[in-house]
């Protein structure tokens, strides 16, 4: 018993007192219950499971040092994002581990286990509450379909694949050009649904149709792109072949075949964009706009968000390489933010706006606020067990090229046609088809295949600004 970790409890409620609970029935795994503190003062200097609430949240540093704690545990899952955070600021100075039980949903479903305890993770740091949905709702439209999703191998294909396997398709076909990474997608999915595991290209015209007839596709989430904004400032005539072009053949091939919906993931970097990456998604956007408006039976819509913490390329699994390596964690300005989302809710809401699309309207997330990425560095700093500025430092480098200070995520027109619906800002298309956008589209497309950066990079930027 000596070996057992003295554990302060943070939440006297439901969880917390679960918690207690399987702690004393199961010692094994390792944990003593010494004290809650809780912030509702009925609370206080009352007994659950026999252990004492003794404090507030406020007085956190003195019980740990008082009763020699040495493991905390937050134990409050239906807190929001601020919340979590001003506790782990009260924790940063006792140097004491802290971990966090699940979620309410696992509660509800059944009672808290010990071993569920997990690692406080990034999302817990949004700063607000998660998104939740009625997954019945969500799901209704996908049982028994078949759903294609391009991009199947990245952080959101292989997402947005777990949640629709969730739905009983008919069959799902994972289509993507990295063949290992499809099929780590297609073995987390293993025994859920039937899967298809296809590799190419989405710019192979020819294959894209033999698949779209072969499979009967009904549903398309077009989640494959170049999204690395410093790199595809080096390679502007690739950015622009994949995002443009394979955007292009995907959703012209969807018309063809007639899929009943195509729904294309977006960036709120095609805001008013000076990146190539955002450039090239702007008009993805746009292509995808002018489809819609042409009579045909494929619904074709657009959904934008901004940064998914987790997902490969984003600032959070650098600044853990950083954080293992001993820092410091490089940061391109003290006044940087970025519009935050985790992946699990991203991809939910990509399902749900799939499912209102009507055709034409582009769906922005409701993200919350910007977040200060020199906060998320020092929160991730504190999570690890470390001081900001003092075991890690924090080091600013400038901006890099094509990044922002700030993201937007809606122009200035869509800001007056928004409407909002739940978790989601939705804008109609108001614009008819215009022949224009082909011609100048085609003027791009040459100067991309034949090399001409100069050439494509100034018509990228006068289109973009011209089409905004």
């Amino acid at each position: 018993m000596n070996n057992l970790r003295r554990t302060l409890i943070i939440g006297a409620g439901e969880a917390g007192e679960m918690v207690a609970r399987e702690m004393k029935r199961h010692p094994e795994y390792g944990y003593e219950p010494i004290a809650f503190v809780d912030d509702d003062p009925q609370k206080l200097n009352k007994r659950i499971e026999n252990v004492k609430v003794i404090g507030t949240t406020n007085d956190i540093a003195a019980v740990v040092k008082s009763e020699q704690i040495d493991q905390i545990l937050i134990a409050i899952p239906s807190a929001y994002g601020y919340t979590i955070r001003s506790i782990i600021e009260r924790c940063e100075h006792t140097r004491v581990a802290f971990k966090i039980i699940p979620g309410i949903k696992e509660i509800i479903l059944g009672d808290v286990k010990i071993h569920q305890i997990k690692d406080i993770e990034p999302e817990d740091l949004l700063g607000r509450k998660s998104v939740e949905l009625d997954i019945a709702e969500v799901n209704a439209y996908l049982y028994n379909k078949t759903v294609m999703i391009t991009g199947a191998g990245g952080s959101i294909g292989k997402e947005i694949a777990t949640q629709v396997s969730k739905a009983n398709p008919k069959k799902l076909i994972l289509f993507g050009k990295g063949e290992n990474s499809i099929y780590e997608t297609n073995m987390n999915l293993r025994g859920n649904t039937s899967t298809e595991i296809i590799i190419g290209d989405i710019r192979d015209r020819n294959w894209i149709s033999q698949i779209l007839q072969q499979y009967q596709i009904e549903i398309i989430f077009h989640a494959a792109a170049h999204k690395h904004v410093v790199l595809m400032e080096n390679i502007p005539e690739e950015a622009f072949k994949n995002n443009v072009i394979g955007t292009m053949v995907v959703a012209e091939e969807a018309i063809k075949h007639k899929v009943k919906k195509f729904i294309m993931i977006s960036t709120d970097k095609a805001v008013n964009p000076i990146s190539i990456m955002g450039m090239t998604k702007r008009v993805a956007e746009l292509i995808v706009r002018n489809l819609a408006v042409k009579n045909h039976a494929t619904c074709l819509s657009t959904v934008r968000f901004g940064n998914v913490l987790g997902s490969r390329g984003s600032v959070v699994p650098l600044f853990k390489k950083q954080i293992i390596k001993g820092g410091p964690l490089t940061v391109t300005h003290p006044e940087a933010s970025r519009y935050f989302m985790s992946l699990s809710e991203a991809c939910l809401l990509v399902i749900l706006a799939g499912n209102m699309a009507k055709g034409g309207e582009i769906f922005i997330l409701n993200m919350g606020n910007p977040v200060k990425i020199k906060t998320l560095a020092r929160d991730l700093i504190i999570l690890s067990g470390y001081e900001p500025d003092i075991d890690i430092a924090i080091e600013y480098i400038g901006l890099l090229p094509g990044e922002k200070l700030s993201e937007e995520l809606m122009t200035d027109e869509e800001k007056v046609n928004a409407v909002k619906y739940k978790h989601l800002q939705v804008v109609a298309n108001t614009k008819s088809y215009n022949k224009n956008i082909d011609k100048e589209l085609n003027e791009m497309i040459t100067f991309a295949i034949n090399g001409n950066r100069d050439k494509l990079l100034k018509k990228l930027k006068q289109f973009t600004e011209k089409y905004m």
